[in-house]
């Protein structure tokens, strides 16, 4: 029988083997959020085990690429257009609010919010975003670790109020129209807390799981997918001044890898940290005792030359890869807790093949492809700065002109 020990730091594993290895090992718990249970207590991220594998296959049900595809065909091109108008509009704006603002109307719907009506009420969400975010993320934050508690749970009671409440009674009305035969399967919402309220009895979710559930898809996709936009907008405006890169921007293919690319490089965690719950024993020999944290460097794994090559920390969009290595490397995990929304922000991979006729390219590189072509670029008078509150490497703020368009 395996005994609990006693560490006093972590064991770090940093080479893409070994990182890939124990993103895969079933003993080896999710912990990197303990911090956040204000809103990942019960999430589907922290869970494990058979409470996990049950919360996956509900939830799997709706993250299917045809659904991908059907948002990727009928929800984003519009969020995108309703997003950018008033920025263009005005000539300028900061790409970190832009994204936020733009992913932030998709992840509402695909959590299950119904969209806000107004311009005041998106606001209102985007800030419950934020404050869940660096709640979720509480292990990195630079703040003071009660007043960031006690600011998000006061979010989560305004959440609950404003927004979750009148979603969830419109849903749970839907799905009593559709027991009455009033309604058929299609006229239900494509949403997380619509598969949650259908199947809470089999997944036992109580209403404050339900709340931070949907309050975890909100930021998740809300913070890392708008990261992501902003990092890949900043790698693409590094290089618009050689005239290559430039004439290539507007195939979208060439835009996607630029995305995944930049996502090796700008993992939304640049580690994970699991516990073990058994004793591990690793390929290459080393052993994990029950009890361990185990740090994953992310960042180290995604740059390591034995699959990289000596310039794994370059940004190269056309670089080769060895067979079976995703040009993201191990920023979207992998195992149980791969990312289930992965093919919603970096899409599918595109080959070109003749018989690829619908391609699915993520929702950032669609983001960036809109950015280029209304003509963005960096505001010469204001330089981008990163974000204090944070270890993570992401930006406070990256302010963008409209010039005249690539088209």
């Amino acid at each position: 029988m395996s005994v609990t020990a006693e560490v006093s730091r972590p064991i770090v594993l940093s080479t893409y083997a070994d990182v890939r290895e124990a993103l895969r090992a079933r003993d080896l718990k999710q912990a990197l959020y303990d911090a956040g249970g204000a809103v990942m207590s019960g999430a589907l991220i922290t869970l494990h085990g058979d409470e996990h594998k049950l919360r996956r296959r509900v939830e799997n049900r709706l993250f299917r690429r045809g659904t991908f595809r059907y948002w990727e065909l009928t929800l984003v091109p519009g969020t995108i257009e309703q997003s950018y108008a008033p920025v263009l509009a005005d000539g300028s704006t900061d790409l970190v609010h832009l994204g936020r603002r733009t992913i932030m109307y998709l992840t509402a719907l695909v959590a299950g919010i119904d969209p806000p009506e107004n311009t005041d009420r998106a606001d209102r969400l985007e800030d419950l975003a934020r404050v869940f975010s660096a709640g979720a993320t509480a292990i990195h934050s630079t703040r003071d670790p009660a007043e960031l508690h006690a600011e998000v749970t006061a979010a989560m009671e305004v959440f609950e109020t404003e927004f979750l409440r009148p979603s969830r009674e419109r849903r749970e009305q839907l799905l009593a129209d559709l027991a009455a035969g009033r309604i058929t399967e299609e006229d239900l919402p494509r949403d997380v807390l619509t598969a949650l309220l259908r199947n809470r009895a089999e997944l036992g979710v109580d209403d404050g799981q339900i709340r931070r559930e949907v309050a975890f898809y909100l930021q998740a996709g809300s913070h890392s997918t708008a990261n992501l936009f902003t990092h890949s907008a900043h790698q693409v405006f590094l290089r618009m001044d050689d005239p290559t890169f430039a004439a290539r921007l507007d195939d979208r293919r060439f835009l996607q890898r630029c995305v995944l690319e930049t996502l090796r490089l700008n993992p939304a965690s640049p580690v994970a940290w699991r516990t073990a719950v058994e004793d591990i024993t690793l390929r290459n020999g080393m052993e994990i005792p029950a009890g361990s944290l185990v740090e994953l460097d992310l960042k180290s794994a995604n740059t390591d030359p034995a699959v990289w090559g000596p310039d794994g920390e370059l940004f190269d969009p056309d670089r080769e890869l060895p067979d079976g290595v995703p040009p993201w490397g191990h920023s979207f995990g992998g195992g149980m807790h791969a990312c289930i929304g992965m093919e919603l922000d970096g899409g599918v991979q595109n080959t070109g093949a003749p018989d690829d006729h619908e391609p699915v390219f993520g929702t950032v590189t669609l983001m960036i492809h809109a950015l280029l072509r209304s003509g963005a670029r960096p505001d010469p008078a204001n330089p981008p700065r990163l974000d204090s509150d944070s270890k993570r490497h992401n930006f406070a703020s990256y302010p963008v002109v409209f010039e005249e368009a690539l088209r």
